[in-house]
């Protein structure tokens, strides 16, 4: 390339056909559901070489599932997060956190 000259960088639109390079943000619809009507599942993983247990997904207002993380957390003595509508606990617990979640009357899709 020689100098004076400008580098084009165009792609074929031009901004006079009223195009843009924003994209559209679609709102999520987001419900908030009563206990007994959630249908969660369980995931394990693996991070760091360690258990973590998941549970999900949650619809619950933000404050609701924080209160209900808190709890669990509480009663079975373990770290814990909430993410993307669903929770995080520390290590493989996932009978516990079931029996803990079921006294609090949500629902799984998996029989025991």
């Amino acid at each position: 390339m020689s100098r004076g000259m400008k580098l084009s960088l165009d792609l074929g639109a031009s901004w006079g056909e009223e195009w843009s390079m924003e994209e559209e943000k679609t709102a999520k619809v987001f419900t908030t559901l009563e206990p007994s009507a959630h249908r969660l599942v369980f995931q394990k993983e693996k991070r760091k070489g360690k258990a973590v247990t998941l549970v999900g997904p949650f619809s619950l207002c933000e404050e609701d599932a924080q209160k209900t993380l808190s709890s669990l957390k509480k009663s079975l003595a373990c770290g814990g997060a909430y993410k993307e509508h669903w929770m995080e606990f520390q290590g493989d617990i996932a009978p516990k956190v079931r029996e803990q979640l079921e006294k609090l009357s949500f629902k799984f899709k998996n029989p025991k």
